[in-house]
């Protein structure tokens, strides 16, 4: 078999991997039941992806075959190792609003919460790129955009009520068994576990029952990962 490569984005500590788009990637790997080598990367090499005809991570090399995208990433291995557990088990339509819902609903109201502990972790040659990314992206500085934390933190609640009315109903988002539709939202909660922020999910309610589960997939995937733990307040 191909030797698989993934390139993922990494703090200052190069142990620490923190993207939810490369979580997807890593954990689609892990359902197919393939090994990966990964690769840590940072923002200013950009030029190291330049193989890839793009600069974003995760970036799959399988063999002869470079794949980008966390999406792609998962059509890919469907298609090319279909002897393999499928990872959308058919059409991917409803798959794909689950992605499209993670990315344009939940993503943004939990940047607001944790873009500070985003630059916290990041390597300090990254910093000026992602400040002022950012900063121009949202019309205001890092700390004026997180103000008021707890707001935002109440405000997850109503954010999650999808997922905690789901996860009340069936122990996966994906039914019976995990596959990618988990791996999305999993990817989300363990970008915001790796950086040290909040718990998401009512203590002990589907949300957080489900994300313990998900911890212990793939025997502990993504519980033995590094992460940042947040100082007492």
């Amino acid at each position: 078999m191909p030797a698989v490569t993934l390139y993922e984005l990494a703090g200052a500590d190069p142990g620490l991997r923190f993207s939810p788009y490369c979580w997807r990637s890593r954990l689609a790997l892990a359902h197919k039941g393939l090994a990966a080598t990964t690769v840590a990367w940072h923002y200013h090499e950009r030029e190291a992806l330049s193989f890839s005809g793009q600069d974003r991570v995760p970036v799959l090399i399988d063999g002869e075959t470079i794949v980008a995208d966390s999406w792609a990433i998962a059509v890919y291995l469907d298609k090319h190792y279909p002897e393999r557990p499928q990872l959308f088990g058919g059409d991917p339509g409803a798959v794909r609003f689950i992605n499209t819902w993670t990315d344009s609903v939940l993503h943004p109201a939990l940047l607001r919460v944790v873009l500070l502990d985003i630059y916290a972790v990041i390597d300090a040659r990254d910093r000026d790129y992602f400040r002022s990314s950012r900063e121009r992206r949202y019309g205001a500085s890092l700390e004026a955009y997180c103000a008021d934390r707890a707001a935002h933190l109440a405000g997850l609640t109503t954010v999650l009520v999808p997922l905690e009315t789901l996860l009340a109903q069936q122990p996966y988002l994906a039914g019976d068994r995990p596959a990618y539709a988990d791996y999305i939202v999993a990817g989300t909660f363990q970008w915001i576990r790796c950086i040290g922020g909040p718990p998401l999910g009512t203590p002990g309610g589907p949300v957080e029952v489900w994300w313990q589960r998900m911890l212990d997939a793939f025997d502990g995937l993504l519980r033995r990962a590094p992460a940042r733990h947040r100082a007492a307040a």
